[in-house]
């Protein structure tokens, strides 16, 4: 299952947080779209955090990440230590 999230004019870590929850309840693949110039940082820890890949796929003035799990996912992280 694919989940779109639209987090624009969110500010971190808010996107951060829609992301992680996304992942614990099993998306097979993330596509945030996120304005915040905090967010691709944050974005990616989560990813990392949940053993995920994210890529930049959409660079405009709306970027867009997709964060796709790999084989085995950590579906019982904590993005924020």
């Amino acid at each position: 299952m694919i989940i779109k999230i639209d987090a624009r004019g969110l500010r971190c870590p808010w996107p951060a947080i829609r992301l992680a929850r996304a992942l614990r309840e099993g998306a097979d693949v993330v596509e945030i779209c996120a304005d915040d110039p905090a967010a691709p940082t944050e974005l990616a820890r989560v990813a990392t955090a949940a053993g995920a890949d994210m890529v930049l796929i959409h660079n405009d003035s709306e970027p867009t990440f997709r964060v796709e799990p790999r084989a085995f996912v950590n579906r019982s992280f904590t993005p924020f230590a």
